[in-house]
């Protein structure tokens, strides 16, 4: 017989991880138990991850429905499996509900990650051997913006472009002398470790001089987008591909926006050219989302995501960081910690011993390896979704820096940070 606490247990578990749960419980206790340590993980320590965030309870049962079962190759009306009528209907509020959100001529949403998106625009736009250009990943980019290791290095000639040593913004002239000098199909802006805001419409003079396709890659800040808190690539870009996960709080997954001429293109690249069925539980748990991210309350979030990293960054400077560019306009902060005598590495676990979860990162110009780096990257969107706010993000430097400096009070440093998230529960009991 089940004690009443484990009854209890169930019913939450339940409730955050479909009703299928009590099925999997007695079918597989030990995943079972592994989702509900990943339940207390999260709820116990801070998450701040800059790509990641906690999405609804809706967003999630969504995720864990019975379109799971169904094979949808193909686009609505034109799909190669029967049995297609009401993930049709999915799909189709979904697009809509992304181009009104974003204002956009066409969406797909099929994409199964921000990778697979980007491979998308590749093929779209591209021919292996044409050249691109993309940020550097040392200085904020992103594996698939060429890096030697990815298909993007291995199958185009992909020149890369930087931030200036003196203010580590993006050197818009450096981009443009590259682009004229080599005359890319496409140039690519966005970046995963890249607290400012980009110029777009620089961007786009730069892409009309040169006659190179303009691609944003937005997954780090479209949710900031989304929520009105900063410009959006939109109306510049000719494709911009992003996450569904982030700041933009949905399911993992990606999505790829597009001005109308390029729509066709765009679709042909995901499907057949890029990947089979889409995983329709995961688009209708991204329509949730973007339902979510249209109503006033996303509004307020988006905007306290950005005031909460910037108080963030700020109190690690006052700890003796340095912020990367002097601090940030968007959801993350990138932060220096060589005056603290650590590596990035090291901070990264000395935090994760005490419970705050961070990653390593390098820093432009970094003289670490980025086995090791130089810095750390921190995110607010998690804590913010958590109704954190700002004087909790000067307790949270506090912590981090604490954490760094004194590796051997990781315990004690770990009660608080529990006690903090008591106030601010992950996916609450009632």
């Amino acid at each position: 017989m089940r004690t009443s606490e484990e009854s209890r247990e169930g019913a939450l578990s339940a409730k955050y991880y479909g009703a299928s749960y009590e099925a999997l419980e007695s079918q597989d206790p030990e995943v079972a138990a592994m989702l509900i340590s990943e339940l207390e993980r999260e709820r116990n320590g801070l998450q701040l991850i800059a790509s990641e965030n906690f999405t609804s309870p809706a967003v999630l049962a969504a995720l864990g429905s019975t379109l799971s079962n169904k094979y949808a190759e193909g686009y609505p009306g034109k799909r190669y499996y029967g049995g297609c009528e009401e993930v049709d209907k999915v799909e189709e509020l979904a697009i809509a509900r992304a181009k009104e959100l974003f204002g956009a001529d066409h969406a797909n949403l099929q994409p199964h990650s921000g990778a697979s998106a980007n491979i998308a625009v590749y093929q779209a736009f591209t021919k292996p051997g044409d050249t691109v250009l993309a940020m550097s990943l040392p200085h904020g980019g992103h594996l698939t913006h060429g890096s030697k290791v990815n298909f993007s290095g291995k199958w185009f000639n992909v020149e890369s472009y930087g931030v200036r040593q003196d203010t580590e913004l993006i050197d818009y002239d450096e981009l443009r002398d590259l682009a004229v000098k080599h005359k890319p199909k496409m140039i690519c802006s966005g970046a995963t470790a890249y607290p400012s805001l980009i110029d777009f419409k620089r961007v786009r003079e730069i892409c009309d001089e040169v006659g190179a396709i303009m691609w944003v890659d937005a997954a780090h800040f479209i949710g900031l987008v989304a929520g009105k808190a900063i410009p959006s690539p939109v109306p510049y870009a000719d494709v911009v591909s992003f996450t569904t996960h982030k700041v933009l709080r949905g399911p993992r997954g990606g999505m790829i926006l597009a001005k109308a001429e390029h729509g066709a293109a765009i679709d042909k690249a995901v499907f057949p050219g890029m990947q089979g069925g889409p995983i329709m539980s995961a688009v209708a748990a991204k329509a949730v989302a973007l339902k979510e991210c249209l109503q006033p309350s996303y509004q307020r979030y988006a905007k306290d995501v950005i005031s909460n990293a910037q108080a963030l960054a700020a109190g690690l400077v006052d700890e003796g960081m340095r912020a990367v560019s002097g601090g940030t306009q968007t959801h993350l902060a990138l932060i220096d910690v060589q005056a603290l005598g650590v590596t990035g590495k090291e901070s990264d676990e000395r935090c994760g011993s005490a419970g705050i979860t961070l990653n390593k990162n390098s820093i432009p110009f970094d003289p670490q390896p980025p086995s090791i780096t130089s810095g750390i990257r921190v995110g607010s969107p998690s804590v913010t979704t958590q109704g954190m706010g700002v004087g909790e993000m000067r307790t949270i430097a506090s912590l981090i820096a604490r954490a760094i400096k004194e590796p051997t009070a990781a315990a004690k440093i770990s009660g608080e940070v529990k006690e903090l998230c008591r106030r601010f529960p992950v996916y609450p009991e009632n």
